[in-house]
């Protein structure tokens, strides 16, 4: 039995980030019964402005600083992630304790009568602000017309359902914990349209000497997911990946054996760079590292 008796998450408070908790809530309490877990809702920076792109404002760290800063001053005992928000280099003094099974990793293209991204109208209104999601879009469709559309799930599909889009896309990860599973659209492939770096999957942060949160989070812990992430995070990190950076990557992992594939694009979608690999899931870092220096030799740093 581990010698804490209570730990406080910290999270955002976004239904979405809420909902994550509250699974991360639930696994401790089934591995430690005894413990008590108070899930502590958060106001980032991220969630503050919501009227600019994220690359406009400081990139995906707006939405982990404050939950981090408080973990450093022990106001919070763990954090609790979308491993896509969060920086390939961590502050000092924090860690990525563990990472849970990953939930679906595909996008949803969401709007009603689309049953493909062919489906979409000749000059359609898209909304978005990622730029790996416009910029895929792009490659396959320029016709199309991205608006800039932030804010929670919840947000985005009123916004789309007022006319103000004809379509938008979405984590089928977040529609299936927020029990959205009637959106209308339809889900693309891994194959068709690569995913964000390690969407799907949550991440826990806690202190790196903490030795006795580590000990709760140990059976939390997916190893084969934390590999998948691993080798994704390696590639980001090898080619810089910010929000101003249209990169996508996806790893998976059967048995021993670690397959990923990776993607730059320009953000007008006029030009890309695919990359894949395969091996040992041990050597998971190693093998986003050679994938990322793989396209940087054959694309250049100025390529974006």
């Amino acid at each position: 039995m581990s010698k804490l008796t209570k730990i406080r998450i910290g999270t955002r408070k976004s239904p979405l980030a809420l909902a994550q908790a509250e699974e991360v809530r639930a696994l401790l309490a089934e591995n430690w019964p005894e413990l008590t877990v108070e899930i502590v809702p958060m106001t980032t920076s991220g969630d503050t402005f919501t009227d600019r792109p994220l690359a406009d404002i400081g990139g995906k760290g707006l939405f982990t600083k404050e939950i981090e800063d408080a973990l450093l001053a022990k106001q919070i005992d763990i954090a609790v992630h979308s491993i896509k928000d969060m920086q390939t280099v961590l502050p000092d003094g924090l860690t990525l304790g563990c990472i849970i099974e990953r939930e679906d990793p595909r996008d949803r293209l969401v709007g009603h009568a689309l049953h493909s991204l062919d489906d979409l109208p000749k000059g359609a209104s898209f909304g978005t602000s990622s730029l790996r999601r416009s910029s895929q879009l792009l490659m396959r469709r320029p016709d199309i017309q991205i608006v800039p559309l932030r804010g929670s799930v919840q947000t985005r599909l009123q916004k789309m359902e007022s006319g103000l889009v004809k379509a938008t896309m979405l984590a089928v990860a977040g529609l299936n914990r927020l029990q959205l599973w009637d959106t209308p659209g339809a889900t693309l492939s891994t194959d068709e349209f690569l995913p964000a770096i390690g969407q799907g999957a949550i991440g826990i942060e806690c202190r790196e000497n903490d030795a006795a949160v580590m000990e709760l989070l140990s059976p939390l812990a997916d190893l084969d997911t934390e590999a998948a992430v691993i080798c994704e995070r390696a590639f980001l990190q090898m080619l810089d990946g910010s929000c101003r950076t249209p990169i996508a990557g996806y790893a998976t992992v059967e048995g021993k054996q670690l397959h990923f594939r990776g993607l730059i694009v320009r953000p007008d979608g006029s030009a890309h760079h695919d990359v894949e690999i395969s091996g040992s899931s041990d050597d998971a870092e190693k093998l986003g590292r050679s994938a990322g220096e793989d396209l940087l030799s054959r694309c250049g740093k100025n390529f974006i």
